[in-house]
C-alpha cells in the first residue's frame, strides 16, 4: 500500500453563472487527497491518513475516496470544521486562500495517529499539512517512525501565503527532506527553498546531499529534471491543451509512484540501488497522467484505462 499522509479539504472553485457573475462551487481537494485519488484511479493500492470532519464537506471527502478506490481506514474523524481553499485562477494557474484554523485536519496530534499496519511500502507527505500545528509536528514524527522501513516520498508543494512561521517551517522541511528517499519539487518550490541562487541542478544536488536518493524537479511545459548525488536526467513534458493546472503536480506524483511500483522500485532497498535512468518509465507515466489532468478543469486525474496504449 501507498499511504498518503496529509490534508483533505474542499476547494471552492470559481464557476460562471447564468447572470454573468461568478459563484464558488465546492470540490474535494487538497494536495495529499488529490494524490491519493490519482493513485486509486491508476490502480494502486492506496490509502489516506488525514484528519477529516464529520460535517457535510467531510462526508463528501469520504465518499470521493471510496468511489476512487482509496482506503479510508486511517482517517481521523472529528466534529471540527473542514478546511476550505478558495481558488483564484489567473491565466489558468491556481492561487489559493486557505481557511484552516482549528480545522479537522490541522488539529490532529501524534496521539491521534493510528498504528501503521504491515504491508505499507511507501508513505507520501507534503502540502499545507506540514505548516499548521499540531498536525505538522505529528506528520513529521510519523515520518521519523516509518523512515527506517518504508520508502518516503515528499512533495512540499509550498504555499508561501499560508506559512505563518517561516523559520519553523523551513527547519521542519529541512528535517523531513533529510528523512526522505524521493523529494519532488516544482521549480518554484526549489526557488523558495534555495533562494541563494545557483543552477537548478546545483541546488537540487545540494538537496540530495542532505539525504534523498533522488530529487525530481518539475518545470511545467519544460518537463522534469531528476538529480542524484552523481547524475542528472531530463524527461520531457507531454503536450496538452491546458485548461488549468489544478492538481497537475499531485497527479504527476501519483504517476511517479505508480511507475516506480511497476518496476519494483518503490521498495526502500531496491530504490537505494537504483540508477537515475531506472526512473525514466516512472517519469513518463507521471507526465502522461499530469497532461490529462491539465487538459480538463479542476483536479480530475485520469483512470488507468485513459492512459492505456500511450508510449
Amino acid at each position: 500500500m501507498i499511504l498518503c499522509c496529509g490534508e483533505a479539504l474542499i476547494d471552492m472553485i470559481p464557476t460562471p453563472v447564468a447572470s454573468g457573475g461568478t459563484a464558488y462551487a465546492p470540490h474535494t481537494g487538497g494536495a495529499i487527497f488529490n494524490t491519493a485519488i490519482a493513485l486509486g484511479r491508476l490502480g494502486a493500492e492506496a490509502g489516506l491518513l488525514s484528519g477529516v470532519s464529520t460535517d457535510g464537506f467531510g462526508e463528501m471527502l469520504v465518499a470521493s475516496l471510496q468511489a476512487n478506490n482509496v482506503g479510508t481506514d486511517h482517517l481521523i474523524r472529528s466534529d471540527r470544521l473542514t478546511t476550505l481553499a478558495i481558488v483564484h485562477l489567473s491565466d489558468g494557474k491556481a492561487v489559493y486562500s486557505f481557511y484552516d484554523e482549528n480545522s479537522a485536519g490541522s488539529a490532529i496530534t501524534l496521539a491521534d495517529l493510528p498504528a501503521l499496519p504491515d504491508g505499507i511500502s511507501a508513505l507520501y507527505f507534503g502540502g499545507i499539512s506540514l505548516v499548521a500545528e499540531p498536525a505538522a509536528s505529528a506528520y513529521e514524527a510519523l515520518m521519523a517512525q516509518a523512515a527506517g522501513n518504508c520508502t518516503i516520498v515528499l512533495d512540499p508543494n509550498i504555499r508561501p501565503g499560508f506559512i505563518t512561521d517561516e523559520p519553523a517551517y523551513r527547519a521542519r522541511l529541512a528535517r523531513m527532506i533529510a528523512m526522505s528517499d524521493v523529494v519532488k519539487v516544482s521549480d518554484e518550490d526549489l526557488d523558495w527553498i534555495t533562494p541563494e541562487g545557483g543552477t537548478l541542478t546545483d541546488r537540487a544536488r545540494q538537496m540530495c546531499e542532505a539525504g534523498p536518493q533522488f530529487v525530481v524537479v518539475t518545470k511545467g511545459e519544460h518537463g522534469v529534471t531528476v538529480v542524484s548525488r552523481d547524475a542528472e536526467l531530463d524527461s520531457p513534458a507531454v503536450p496538452a491543451a491546458v485548461v488549468d493546472t489544478v492538481g497537475a503536480g499531485d497527479t504527476f506524483n501519483a504517476g511517479l509512484m505508480v511507475g516506480l511500483s511497476r518496476v519494483g522500485l518503490l521498495d526502500k532497498a531496491s530504490l537505494a540501488t537504483a540508477t537515475i535512468e531506472d526512473l525514466r518509465p516512472a517519469l513518463t507515466l507521471g507526465a502522461q497522467a499530469a497532461a490529462v489532468t491539465v487538459s480538463r478543469a479542476g483536479a480530475n486525474p485520469p483512470w488507468a484505462t485513459e492512459l492505456e496504449g500511450l508510449g
